[in-house]
């Protein structure tokens, strides 16, 4: 379909685009007025992490085609736990937990949206701010008549969750109604017309939709991301070291930075699509490099993610610091660090306290096979005693890819 509005081009030339509700009514809609349009996150952690990114980007692009983002964080269904996706019940956490997190994820936001009072300036609410006032009886006689069991069990994340015969609570099959009320909600309260999300909130998505027209005779839209995942099939975010976060208390900027410069070489020009503000000419561009010269490629799109994510001076110090370590013998002040007492302390257990390994046995493996380096020199002794003089630093390596810098404590 051919769009005419500057929002539904700039998203469907990007990528974003898996399904709509009514692509001609929002596309025409986009051209009337400004869309207000939210995207929901969950504040289970103290940082999102980059699989949270491409809805985030998703907002930003949203302002940048003149439309109003309302981030919304969910702070009351944070205490319930969405059922998509998941073979268990999430962690219940406390009020002052998830207050916190939500003051420490707005960081992520406030880097790549423009908050203010502005008519297309982003704002960010809590849904805990009505759902915790809803009385149960007023939801089930007001709400709960518009939803049918038949329907519920049909969608994919109840559907996949009994399908694989795990556990389903009560408490987490009530999330897509409070979902779907928040739609509501958010259209008395900001005229937001247009949920977005990744493919598998399409089922929320609707039931909003349908929850508002029925109770409000309100018109809304909704608009999903296709399901990302790299080229070789694994989830966006997730290394076997742990998250990337989004965050810089949670994850170095070097590791932020590495984690786009290894990326497959397939994904290259979609992530640069989807996570820069590159036009798409200079992304053709760089799509059409091969060979070696692809890494200049993943180069930029660690700088501009990098950039975007966690500042200027992040991103130029990650990039020295990949020259500095991959030119040589070379030790980039940027570089993950560990401080090694007095005594000194085993390879195996330094490869582990860096994050190279989940495990001393996980360390002690990698070292057998030759892959772990002191100052590129391969060395095989798991046991091997590190000591430091005063001043002293030492480069650890693991593979081609990892390194990192040990200092005297």
């Amino acid at each position: 379909m051919t769009y005419n509005s500057t929002l539904l081009r700039l998203l469907d030339e990007r990528g974003y685009i898996h399904q709509l509700t009514d692509a001609s009514g929002l596309d025409a809609l986009a051209i009337k007025q400004i869309v207000p349009g939210y995207i929901g996150f969950d504040a289970t952690a103290p940082s999102l992490h980059v699989g949270s990114l491409v809805q985030i980007m998703l907002l930003r692009r949203l302002q940048q085609a003149g439309h109003k983002p309302i981030v919304v964080m969910g702070g009351g269904t944070t205490k319930v736990g969405d059922p998509s996706g998941k073979d268990e019940s999430r962690k219940l956490l406390t009020g002052e937990t998830i207050k916190a997190n939500i003051a420490s994820i707005r960081n992520a936001f406030e880097r790549l949206l423009t908050f203010g009072d502005g008519p297309t300036d982003a704002i960010m609410v809590d849904n805990d701010e009505w759902l915790s006032e809803l009385s149960y009886v007023e939801l089930l006689r007001d709400v709960g008549p518009h939803f049918t069991i038949n329907r519920m069990l049909t969608f994919d994340s109840v559907k996949l969750r009994l399908d694989r015969e795990q556990p389903l609570t009560f408490l987490e099959f009530n999330y897509m109604i409070l979902q779907a009320y928040d739609f509501r909600e958010l259209a008395l309260r900001h005229d937001c017309r247009l949920q977005m999300g990744g493919s598998d909130q399409w089922g929320n998505i609707i039931n909003g939709i349908e929850l508002t027209r029925r109770m409000e005779g309100i018109e809304q839209f909704g608009v999903t991301t296709p399901l990302l995942t790299t080229a070789d099939g694994a989830k966006m975010g997730k290394t076997a070291t742990g998250a990337v976060w989004l965050n810089e208390n949670q994850l170095l900027s070097y590791d932020f930075w590495q984690y786009w410069r290894n990326c497959d070489d397939r994904d290259v020009a979609r992530f640069l699509r989807l996570f820069t503000d590159l036009p798409l000419h200079e992304i053709a561009r760089l799509e059409a490099l091969e060979g070696a010269e692809i890494n200049d490629a993943k180069v930029v799109l660690a700088n501009e993610v990098t950039k975007l994510c966690r500042g200027e001076d992040a991103a130029r110090m990650a990039d020295e610091t990949a020259r500095t370590t991959f030119a040589g013998s070379g030790l980039g002040e940027d570089l993950p660090s560990l401080d090694v007492p007095a005594e000194g302390m085993r390879l195996a257990a330094a490869c582990t306290a860096i994050g190279f390994a989940a495990s001393n046995g996980e360390a002690k493996r990698k070292i057998g096979e030759g892959a772990v380096r002191l100052d590129d020199e391969p060395v095989l002794d798991p046991g091997f005693l590190i000591q430091l003089a005063n001043g002293e630093s030492r480069k650890l390596s693991l593979g081609k890819k990892k390194h990192g810098l040990l200092k005297p404590a």
